[in-house]
């Protein structure tokens, strides 16, 4: 089991990318149009600097939803290999049997 506070931290960065999405979105547009001024898209850049590191989208780390887990980690299941192993052995997931020769 992760530590509890890593998976909270994950969960408030979750929360935070919501929240700015669509303001990031919008000054990510005037950064990237060429055909603004320098200045204008330069004003753009320092408030998006301006805002929380933890709203950006590349802070959020995959992890899983039983354990909290961060490696091996299935983005289709959103769980543990781990967590896939022991579900499989108790049955919990049809369609995958847990193989022993």
């Amino acid at each position: 089991m992760a530590k509890k506070s890593a998976i909270e931290k994950n969960l408030k960065r979750i929360k935070m990318t919501k929240k700015f999405e669509q303001k990031r979105l919008k000054l990510k547009k005037i950064i990237m149009n060429k055909k603004l001024e320098l200045s204008e898209r330069f004003a753009a850049q320092l408030k998006l600097d301006k805002l929380p590191k933890n709203s950006s989208r590349v802070r959020i780390r995959n992890r899983c939803g039983i354990s909290g887990r961060p490696h091996g980690y299935y983005r289709k299941l959103k769980i543990s290999r781990i967590a896939l192993r022991d579900m499989a052995s108790s049955g919990k997931i049809p369609g995958i049997i847990k193989s022993s020769w």
